[in-house]
């Protein structure tokens, strides 16, 4: 039988799934949706013996159970679901929600100087809220803030069902992922449609808070909420609860230039 006739046996090619994003780069494992944007893609991660310790104690109380899109391990809330915040707190105040706190400076030293008001985070990355929770309990000196919650979810997607419209007094948004490649700046958290969730988030006078280190994305900021009619510019002053966090060190060591905005909801 000569070589490539048609009774020869022809190579196969492992099986190939439709396009998409391939789990461990896999060609057979996946797929999985197309990536979206979000504000943050890290999820889990070994935690310091601190903090994970701080977690242990205080992750019940401070750390909500939520119903899940797509099982315990998650990242999207329920659309159904809608927070009780006064629930929650056990109490009716001004409500600052921060989407990505990182490792919880700024929601730590703002839930300390307002107890008047209550601190609703949402974080997907766990190590950094066990961090929080340890720089919580150094503010402390041991028990949860009475104060703060935390939601594990995709604030981007979260905040459009899961609270009541007009819930905010105040929205923050610092140093979030700046993405800084070109080809990945669709990924940035602060488009118009995130505006649009934070607007409807917001009360009448809530005041969105931003901050980056990132001279490009500051102007991409002000290009997208300075077009919008039902937003407006009300400072570029440093936001009155805002702390020098480690993001902030970071970036004047590297020379990067400090932005803060605030938008007030019109």
């Amino acid at each position: 039988m000569s070589e490539g006739s048609a009774d020869s046996p022809q190579p196969t090619s492992p099986p190939q799934p439709p396009p998409g994003h391939y789990a461990l780069g896999h060609p057979v494992i996946g797929p999985r949706p197309l990536a979206r944007t979000r504000s943050f893609t890290r999820r889990g991660g070994r935690m310091p013996r601190t903090h994970q310790a701080a977690w242990d104690r205080l992750s019940r109380e401070v750390v909500l159970t939520v119903p899940r899109a797509h099982g315990d391990t998650s990242t999207v809330v329920e659309t159904s679901y809608r927070l009780d915040v006064g629930e929650v707190f056990g109490r009716r105040a001004p409500l600052v929600v921060e989407v990505g706190p990182g490792s919880g400076d700024a929601l730590v030293a703002g839930a300390v100087a307002r107890p008047d008001w209550d601190f609703l985070a949402f974080e997907v990355w766990r190590p950094g809220i066990g961090h929080a929770l340890a720089k919580m309990e150094a503010a402390t000196g041991g028990p949860a803030l009475p104060n703060v919650r935390v939601i594990e979810a995709d604030a981007s997607l979260a905040l459009q069902t899961i609270l009541e419209p007009g819930s905010a007094h105040e929205v923050w948004t610092f140093f979030p992922d700046p993405w800084p490649k070109t080809k990945h700046h669709k990924r940035r958290i602060v488009s118009d449609d995130f505006a649009t969730t934070v607007r409807d988030v917001l009360t009448e006078d809530g005041v969105w808070r931003l901050a980056t280190d990132w001279d490009d994305y500051a102007e991409a900021m002000r290009e997208v909420l300075d077009a919008r009619e039902d937003l407006r510019l009300v400072s570029t002053e440093r936001a009155p609860l805002r702390p020098v966090t480690r993001f902030e060190r970071r970036g004047t060591e590297a020379g990067r230039a400090i932005t803060d905005l605030a938008y007030v909801r019109v």
